[in-house]
């Protein structure tokens, strides 16, 4: 491995383990500063969760999320989410 390669190999390691992916993507010209300030945005503590938010609601790219997070955010007004605790039904085996 070249002395390039093996500081490009590390600096991505230490990438990684700070929890940081490198992404490259094709473009128009136009939008490049587009990308750039969203990169930029995504990359600021201060800016991080509201860049997120927006993209996810304008977008409708929804967070990852598992069963329980899908249902306390579904609307649920007007549901009853009780059920007869009765022995069931008569099953014939």
């Amino acid at each position: 491995m070249s002395p390039n390669a093996a500081s490009v190999a590390s600096h991505r390691s230490r990438a990684a383990r700070r929890g940081l992916a490198r992404v490259e993507v094709t473009v128009r010209k136009e939008d490049a500063p587009l990308v750039r300030g969203l990169a930029a945005a995504l990359s600021d503590p201060a800016r991080r969760a509201e860049a997120r938010d927006v993209l996810r609601e304008r977008l409708g790219l929804g967070a990852a999320a598992g069963l329980k997070a899908l249902l306390l955010a579904a609307p649920l007004e007007g549901v009853e989410l009780t059920r007869d605790r009765g022995p069931g039904r008569a099953i014939d085996l």
